[in-house]
């Protein structure tokens, strides 16, 4: 039958939205079909299919899989766990791609679905091929798709285990924030030397600790409550599904993605001489930089975790990331963001150092930069006004990247100003080397927002 989807929910990543208003089951059984369709096409026949623990994924994975069997595609359901396990599936079990039911960091009430097919990321044209699909699908396939369960967690945790290569045990403190990676950590944690604290290990999709979303600073308080209480060298954060992470050191400083990817640099750099490192527009300039020193090809790419899971693949990068720390190695592991697998390959590196984690922060070069401003922005002029303010700067002379929204480079540092793919916002951040300089770089895009009539808040 013909299915038509709220608008709201293809977004450019990834597929997402509020369950019962614009996100139902019948949405995730022409998913399903629409998938199976693509699948199919490319030759493919078997799908792995996974869910987190929110407490609507079941029934939104119960009418995937009815979607996907009944376009003829079999499925290998792996389960509840974190949206990296499920990337496991589908590179390791030979299946022609995979979907995620989860709604990753955002609120209870929210879900969705991530895919991928063929080994590439699903985004962009792709997850709007799907409404077409759906919109008019093919006709009703010669036979019923097979469903085969899968465990794979014990192979999942061995695999990331194995990659662990410190040499002096360390004292950690986890918080799962209740999410879908909770069994996994607490089979992982047995693994690993040292001692580890677990906080919010049990999967519970209404969050009662707090919001599962490590790029908030409010959301790792319990965690560097606690790093601090127990004396621990360091603690670590997941989102809700497991493929971001969060740093804090036995301080309780966080450390955000761009840091922690110099931290991962460093050592990657040490076996691949010369090679590209990926990283998004939002990141430091000194992180850039910083590759640079080391020998390295520094990348800038747009932001978003589709996109840059695919430069990773296009410029053959063994490492990737961004600043909501989406992390990817392709350096002995596949190339996607796995939050869990990125915390143990720091813990390698920090277990093979000769000083903390928080002496690595004390040498970090020094720079005053805002959080990530984001202040709404009408859908049908969010874009417009970030061409708006390209083409002045342009016409200026200014020194600019516009690989994803503007980029403006001067002597005081940088300001970037985007706009949301998947909200009705605009993105800015901006960086100086002192308090002065930024503020000089806050009153400029201050007055090129104005320009445009749109006020820069606060």
């Amino acid at each position: 039958m013909s299915h038509r989807f709220d608008p709201t929910i293809l977004r450019e990543y990834d597929i997402r939205g509020i369950v019962g208003e614009t996100l139902h089951p019948a949405d995730a059984r022409a998913i399903g079909g629409a998938f199976a369709a693509a699948l199919i096409a490319e030759g493919g026949r078997s799908v792995a299919v996974g869910y987190d623990g929110r407490l609507t994924s079941p029934a939104l994975h119960a009418a995937l899989v009815e979607g996907l069997t009944e376009a003829g595609a079999d499925v290998v359901s792996i389960g509840c766990g974190p949206t990296p396990m499920l990337y496991y599936a589908a590179a390791t079990l030979g299946v022609g791609g995979g979907i995620m039911v989860t709604g990753s960091h955002n609120p209870p009430d929210y879900n969705g679905f991530k895919l991928t097919l063929g080994g590439r990321p699903f985004y962009g044209a792709a997850i709007r091929r799907l409404a077409e699909l759906a919109a008019a699908p093919p006709p009703a396939p010669a036979r019923r798709g097979a469903v085969a369960r899968r465990s794979v967690i014990d192979d999942y945790v061995a695999r990331i285990a194995r990659d662990y290569d410190g040499e002096r045990p360390l004292k950690v403190a986890w918080d799962v924030a209740n999410g879908a990676a909770g069994e996994v950590m607490e089979r992982l944690v047995k693994r690993l030397p040292g001692r580890h604290v677990l906080l919010n290990q049990t999967i519970d999709g209404t969050f009662p600790a707090h919001h599962p979303d490590p790029t908030v600073p409010e959301n790792l308080v319990e965690l560097q409550q606690t790093v601090i209480a127990e004396g621990c060298d360091l603690g670590i954060a997941f989102d809700g599904d497991g493929d971001r992470i969060g740093v804090v050191d036995a301080r309780g400083r966080i450390f955000w993605g761009d840091q922690l990817m110099i931290i991962l640099a460093r050592d990657v750099l040490q076996r691949h001489p010369g090679a590209p490192i990926v990283a998004d527009i939002k990141a430091s300039q000194v992180l850039f930089d910083e590759i640079a020193r080391l020998g390295g090809r520094p990348v800038m790419t747009a932001t978003g975790h589709s996109l840059i899971k695919a430069k990773l693949a296009e410029t053959g990068a063994p490492l990737a990331g961004e600043m909501s720390g989406h992390i990817f190695f392709a350096d002995r592991y596949y190339g996607y963001d796995d939050a869990i697998y990125v915390a143990v390959r720091l813990l390698g590196v920090l277990g093979r150092a000769g000083e903390s984690l928080a002496a690595i922060g004390d040498r970090l070069p020094i720079v005053v930069n805002t959080p990530e401003l984001r202040f709404p922005c009408e859908e049908r002029r969010k874009f417009a006004v970030v061409s708006e303010v390209r083409e002045r700067l342009r016409r200026a002379g200014a020194t600019l990247t516009d690989i994803d929204g503007v980029r403006v480079n001067t002597s005081d540092g940088w300001w970037l100003l985007r706009a949301s793919n998947t909200q009705a916002v605009l993105v800015a951040r901006a960086e100086a080397a002192d308090a002065a300089g930024l503020e000089r770089l806050k009153r400029s895009l201050a007055a090129e927002l104005a320009a445009s009539n749109v006020r820069l808040p606060g």
